[in-house]
């Protein structure tokens, strides 16, 4: 089953935004309830979309620069990249078919 790659302050240039698949990119944080119930619904995504898109989690207190970068004030934030350039946000805890409605608009 395919995993969310974890990515941090460094690695997410490379990870993220030279990805030549779309990337959903989720923002959080271990203390967050909301987003540990966000975090299954991610790796069902990610084994349903393998090789289609990718998958990648932010942890906002070890990559705070991240975090500022793209103005995240809540989290779970998630954030749906293409061709290296964030197209559209998610805020807070949605369903699944939500993020796949996401995931589908980048693939056209």
């Amino acid at each position: 089953m395919a995993k969310p790659v974890e990515a941090n302050d460094s690695s997410f240039k490379q990870i993220v935004e030279d990805a030549d698949k779309p990337v959903l990119v989720d923002l959080w944080a271990p203390w967050c309830a909301p987003c540990l119930k966000v975090g299954p619904i991610i790796e069902e995504l990610a084994h349903e979309y393998e090789g289609k898109a990718d998958f990648v989690k932010v942890n906002v207190d070890e990559s705070p620069r991240i975090a500022s970068t793209y103005g995240i004030q809540s989290i779970p934030t998630l954030l749906f990249f293409k061709d290296g350039k964030p197209m559209s946000q998610v805020v807070g805890l949605r369903p699944k078919e939500e993020l796949k409605k996401n995931l589908e608009s980048l693939m056209k």
